[in-house]
C-alpha cells in the first residue's frame, strides 16, 4: 500500500513532538533522526505525486492528439468516399 504525503508528515510532526518531550539525549536524538527520515520520505511521495500526474496529463493529451488525427483520416476517408460516388 502506498502511503500519502500526508501519512508521512503527520509521522514527522508526531516524532518532532516526541523530539521536543524527550528528556534523554539519546532519545531526542533518535526522534529527531527518525522526523527526518518522515520528512525525507513526506518529500519523497510529494515528488511521486507531482511526477504521476504530470506523466497522467501527458498521457491524455496524447490520447486526445491521437483520437483527433483519427476523426480526421474518418472525415478524409468520408470525403474520399463521396467524391468519387459523384
Amino acid at each position: 500500500m502506498a502511503q500519502t504525503y500526508e501519512f508521512y508528515l503527520e509521522r514527522a510532526e508526531a516524532a518532532a513532538e516526541a523530539a521536543k518531550e524527550a528528556e534523554l539525549d539519546n532519545v531526542r536524538q533518535r526522534e529527531l533522526r527518525s522526523e527526518k527520515t518522515w520528512r525525507g520520505l513526506a518529500e519523497q511521495a510529494r515528488k511521486t505525486a507531482v511526477e504521476r500526474e504530470k506523466a497522467e496529463a501527458e498521457r491524455a493529451a496524447r490520447r486526445e492528439a491521437e483520437a483527433a488525427e483519427l476523426a480526421e483520416a474518418a472525415e478524409a476517408a468520408e470525403a474520399a468516399g463521396t467524391a468519387s460516388d459523384t
